[in-house]
């Protein structure tokens, strides 16, 4: 039974399971019986060879419950990334994608009396492919279920080997990061900002993906995506402030590392949501993406907005006074943050709405506002 304190891990499997996986599948079988379908996984089905083989091919996974006392086997799955030849054709509809590169979950199944295998066979298979397949008997109304739960869009009809008849679903919103995608960006990309400007490193462009990812699920938008335009939409800075937005959508363009993980389509998307995130080219991005990653790159907290102006200022004109950093300050702001600025937001209930009307606030009083200038920049000057 389900225990609170109890955490399901997912591991490849070895020849050591295979007695466990076995009597996993004949209890999975017999739930089929119980629940009228009496077609799928016949004549011993899958039997022990195709298991040594999913094992010995480095696809097949089994999932523990861990406690503080014990480790449980609770289930069993394969995992297949890549094309799979029964989804070439699909008859009475279509795949949702058929570019974006996928993984196909097959033959899961689960010991008596356990729960939550689906959903951690699904969070584990999400880390690792950008989209997610799978097909089952039109009498497997359990499968159908947590397809449908999970998010999954029927697709159409699919054949496998023995020509027998498939219902074909997918996925292509991840609920997770993907592992591979979330490392080479930490490893290779995120590391390029220790070199630019203060307001411009890493701490800024972390606090982009996480806003941009704590829209994901208001917006209806891909994970992965949002996370890479975050990543890379100051990446740009290395040749220029004026035209960095240009220069990071050439780069993220440019990477053939991304295309292991998303189709030209969503690396074409990608690159104009970076192009469209500046707040100072006066246009509204072409699409959702570019919309989402604008607004989290708004950052409109009141005391970094006005930090991030002075360090600026410092960086580019050294030799000025504190009056004429002041100056430049309150012009900046005034052009492009307060009431009638440039800056506006483009998503309806937007995550910046109340930053946006404080902000405004503390421009309308200069008073105020030169006051939380004189401390922030104090303490700039004084580091």
């Amino acid at each position: 039974m389900d225990n609170d304190n109890s955490l399901r891990h997912v591991r490849p499997a070895t020849l050591a399971d295979l007695s466990d996986m076995l009597r996993m599948y004949e209890h999975s079988r017999s739930i089929m019986r119980a629940h009228g379908n009496t077609t799928q996984w016949v004549n011993g089905y899958p039997n022990e060879a195709l298991l040594r083989n999913d094992i010995s091919h480095g696809v097949s996974y089994i999932i523990e419950e861990v406690t503080a006392d014990s480790t449980k086997l609770i289930g069993c799955f394969a995992f297949i990334v890549g094309n799979d030849p029964t989804y070439r054709i699909i008859e009475e509809g279509c795949w949702q994608d058929n570019e974006v590169p996928y993984g196909t979950i097959h033959r899961l199944a689960c010991a008596p009396d356990c729960h939550g295998v689906a959903q951690a066979c699904l969070d584990f298979c999400d880390r690792h492919a950008p989209s997610l397949r799978l097909d089952t008997h039109a009498d497997n109304l359990i499968i159908q279920h947590i397809a449908t739960r999970a998010d999954f869009s029927y697709c159409g009809i699919i054949y496998v080997s023995d020509g027998t008849s498939r219902r074909a679903y997918q996925r292509m919103l991840p609920k997770n990061l993907l592992e591979p995608l979330q490392q080479y960006v930490e490893e290779c990309i995120l590391p390029r900002y220790d070199h630019y400007d203060e307001a411009h490193q890493q701490e800024h462009i972390r606090a982009v993906i996480t806003r941009s990812l704590a829209m994901t699920e208001r917006y209806k938008a891909n994970r992965n995506m949002l996370y890479t335009a975050a990543a890379y939409h100051d990446l740009g800075m290395c040749e220029g402030r004026e035209t960095h937005h240009l220069t990071s959508a050439r780069i993220l363009r440019d990477d053939k590392q991304l295309q292991e993980w998303f189709s030209p389509q969503q690396i074409a998307i990608m690159a104009e949501a970076v192009e469209d995130h500046r707040a100072s080219s006066h246009s509204t991005p072409r699409q959702l993406y570019g919309c989402i990653l604008a607004e989290a790159d708004h950052i409109l907290d009141c005391t970094e907005v006005v930090a991030r102006t002075i360090q600026y200022s410092i960086a580019h004109y050294p030799h000025f006074t504190k009056e004429q950093h002041w100056q430049r300050t309150l012009e900046h702001l005034q052009e492009k943050y307060s009431r009638t600025g440039y800056l506006k937001l483009l998503l309806p209930d937007s995550i910046n709405q109340e930053a946006q009307q404080q902000l405004h606030t503390l421009i309308d009083d200069e008073e105020q506002l030169f006051h939380h200038f004189s401390t922030i920049f104090d303490n700039n000057i004084c580091k």
